[in-house]
């Protein structure tokens, strides 16, 4: 298990994208739609294998059957840093581990095909600390299509009352960029960039 990208969330693509931009001096590329949870994103690179996505509901699309990832249904507030997102090489194993990760999904967008784990209620465990569980499919990686824009996560620090409890229930993560420290839930991430490191919120 290790990360595979952020997510950023508002009530508007375009308020969440504004969000990462101010906050990292880096403007986001075109993403596409997701038909199965009726959302739409904006991405950016983090360097090889990692990149960071602006989501939000899509007003276009029909609601989707069921309550759509991210806990986007409750969303409120301004933009924030709502999730993190773990690559796993089979999800169904990774599942067996961590069965509240949630319910695995068959998803595209494009020609790009993934596995991904979603919580029947949208809601991931440890308040949304918990990574969503994504293994990719045919079809490739977003970050190998993403232009290079000097971007790299430094560190991404998880929040939790319960951290010791959540990095121990996360023992196979081998990833040296997160760390896990007490505190009300949230997550931030330190990016280097070519003006400097940057915080996201």
């Amino acid at each position: 298990m290790e990360l595979d990208h952020l997510a950023v969330a508002g009530k508007t693509l375009e308020e969440a994208a504004a969000h990462v931009e101010a906050a990292l001096g880096l403007p986001m590329q075109p993403g596409g739609t997701h038909p199965r949870f009726g959302t739409h994103n904006r991405l950016l690179g983090l360097g090889p294998g990692v990149y960071l996505e602006a989501i939000a509901i899509d007003p276009d699309a029909p609601a989707p059957e069921r309550p759509r990832w991210f806990d986007l249904d409750r969303l409120n507030g301004p933009p924030h840093l709502r999730n993190w997102i773990a690559r796993v090489d089979d999800l169904d194993s990774a599942l067996a581990r961590h069965p509240g990760a949630g319910t695995p999904l068959d998803l595209a967008r494009g020609d790009l095909r993934w596995r991904m784990a979603v919580p029947d209620d949208g809601v991931l465990p440890y308040d949304n600390r918990f990574p969503a569980l994504i293994q990719w499919q045919a079809g490739g990686h977003p970050a190998d299509r993403l232009p290079d824009a000097g971007a790299r996560l430094k560190r991404l620090v998880v929040t939790h009352p319960e951290a010791v409890a959540l990095r121990a229930a996360l023992a196979n993560l081998a990833d040296p960029h997160i760390v896990f420290e007490p505190g009300p839930p949230a997550l931030r991430a330190e990016i280097d960039t070519p003006s400097g490191t940057r915080v996201l919120t």
